[in-house]
């Protein structure tokens, strides 16, 4: 019976000998002598190449100028195309491109600026933009004169108004104290009569409108034209050497046509000028300066 028993228990410690083998042995991390940490390796930083992104764009419009207009329009509504191959296939220089910039389809809207499609506003350039804040300036620096014209006229309309009131006043006071000196109404006749009465009865008060101009002495007028006609011409000359030497197109060829226009109408009124001098002299109307007094013998 005992043997038995101890057969029984050294089966069990045989049987577990290989389980107690396979546990790991656990170091007690006290115990254990401490290494130094290596520092962290970090990766060496990629050098990026510089990119003209403006260039790229010129070069990349230039390929497109060689495509058919719908390829940059359809580039510009679905930029998945950008990565479809099957479609980049049908254009193999577009494809090449691509390929060598593959910057350009993650900014489309940048390098397809220049592509225009109707749902974008009006395309525009430096040169349209410059001369359009330029008429734009004009407009309101000739809105400021206009309304200040205006205004200009009625003060003066006003305050001649206010002259002729008062003056009218004056003159009726006037005639009613010389009409109380006459005793009867036979010394009022016998005044009346005479030219100094007919010129009192005839008077009026000053008109505020002066009339007609005199065409009797037409050289003033001649004499603005021709100067008003040698400032533009020479302005319009101005602009002509402006626009050879301007480099944009688009700022040139306005200020081109400024030039051209200025020259035309100063030679008009150089022209016109001319015109009213030889008619004055014909008709009778041209007068000649006032010579200086002569000396008295």
């Amino acid at each position: 019976m005992t043997a038995i028993f101890l057969r029984r228990i050294m089966i069990l410690i045989f049987a577990a000998l290989p389980v107690f083998a396979q546990q790991p042995t656990t170091t007690n991390p006290a115990s254990a002598p401490s290494s130094p940490s290596a520092p962290p390796v970090l990766p060496a930083p990629t050098a990026l190449p510089m990119v003209d992104s403006a260039n790229t764009r010129a070069q990349l419009q230039e390929v497109l100028n060689s495509l058919p207009p719908q390829v940059g329009k359809t580039l510009k509504l679905d930029p998945t195309l950008w990565s479809n191959q099957a479609y980049l296939a049908n254009y193999p220089a577009l494809a090449s491109f691509i390929g060598a910039h593959p910057e350009v389809p993650h900014s489309p809207a940048y390098y397809l600026e220049d592509v225009w499609i109707p749902s974008d506003p009006a395309p525009t350039t430096s040169g349209f933009r410059m001369w359009n804040q330029l008429l734009e300036t004009i407009s309101i620096f000739g809105g400021f004169v206009f309304f200040g014209g205006i205004l200009m006229w009625l003060i003066r309309t006003i305050v001649d108004h206010r002259r002729w009131n008062r003056l009218t006043r004056t003159q009726a006071e006037v005639h009613n104290k010389l009409l109380d000196r006459f005793a009867s109404n036979e010394d009022l006749l016998k005044y009346v009569s005479t030219p100094a009465g007919q010129r009192f009865l005839e008077s009026a008060p000053i008109q505020l409108d002066p009339g007609p101009r005199s065409l009797a002495s037409p050289a003033g007028r001649v004499l603005w034209s021709v100067q008003v006609g040698i400032v533009l011409a020479a302005a319009g000359i101005g602009f002509n050497i402006i626009s050879w030497s301007a480099v944009d197109k688009d700022v040139a060829q306005p200020l081109a046509a400024m030039g051209i226009l200025g020259i035309a109408i100063g030679m008009g009124f150089i022209v016109a000028a001319a015109a009213s001098f030889v008619l004055s002299r014909r008709l009778g109307l041209w007068q000649a300066p006032a010579m200086g007094s002569q000396a008295s013998d």
